[in-house]
């Protein structure tokens, strides 16, 4: 087996991991769901989350794509594989929302949502050639994977302003971890500033959140057992 042969391998089990780990997490949403389906209603969730993943995920898509990258197929399949998730969960919020004010808000957010992504997708295409095409839109992608990564720090805030691990999901966490590190490999392997970086931020706020949930669970634990139960 030569050099050349074992570094397309590794490149594509790291970023074959990246998408198992991807599909955990695009499947951690599913109990919400469950309950929503089974309320018939949305109750006090909120979909906009699910909009900006969406977001993220046709961003991301488009830069795995071969005309803005090439050999970043791993990054689209990912992404498409989300814009999916992401679709069906924004289709459920529309369909089981609770007035037809918040119906329009979820259409409006995703008209403006869908047009934002023209309008990066039409500028990459008609300003630019590559290889500028590929920095604008790995830019574009970089940012919006810092914020979705960073969007656990409000959670991590409560677990440590409360004491208590119980909306910050061990399995989340570590599928985050996982799942960041995985593409942080595959982005070094490539020697791509554009994956390598948000991801190994991923990295860094995934173990946060396992560090905190190690330290806090046990204390959240040793106070159910030995708390007083409150009505």
């Amino acid at each position: 087996m030569d050099s050349l042969s074992l570094y397309e391998i590794s490149c594509f089990a790291a970023g074959f991991a990246g998408n198992l780990f991807a599909f955990a997490l695009f499947l951690s949403p599913v109990p919400t769901f469950k309950r929503i389906l089974k309320a018939k209603s949305t109750e006090q969730f909120d979909g906009l989350p699910y909009l900006l993943s969406l977001l993220n995920c046709f961003i991301c898509l488009w830069y795995g794509l071969p005309w803005v990258s090439d050999g970043r197929l791993l990054v689209a399949t990912v992404n498409g594989t989300g814009a999916a998730f992401q679709l069906a969960y924004i289709s459920l919020f529309f369909i089981y929302a609770d007035s037809r004010k918040t119906r329009l808000r979820i259409t409006g957010l995703l008209v403006l949502l869908v047009c934002g992504f023209a309008l990066v997708a039409f500028a990459s295409l008609s300003c630019f050639d590559q290889p500028m095409r590929q920095q604008f839109v790995g830019a574009v992608s970089m940012a919006s994977l810092i914020s979705m990564f960073a969007s656990p720090l409000a959670v991590m805030g409560v677990v440590i302003r409360t004491e208590c691990v119980e909306f910050m999901p061990f399995y989340l966490s570590l599928s985050t971890l996982l799942m960041s590190a995985s593409f942080a490999i595959y982005g070094l392997l490539l020697s791509d500033f554009f994956i390598y970086c948000p991801n190994g931020l991923g990295v860094i706020l995934g173990a946060t959140q396992l560090g905190l949930y190690a330290y806090y669970s046990r204390k959240w634990r040793c106070k159910d057992l030995s708390g007083p139960l409150l009505a």
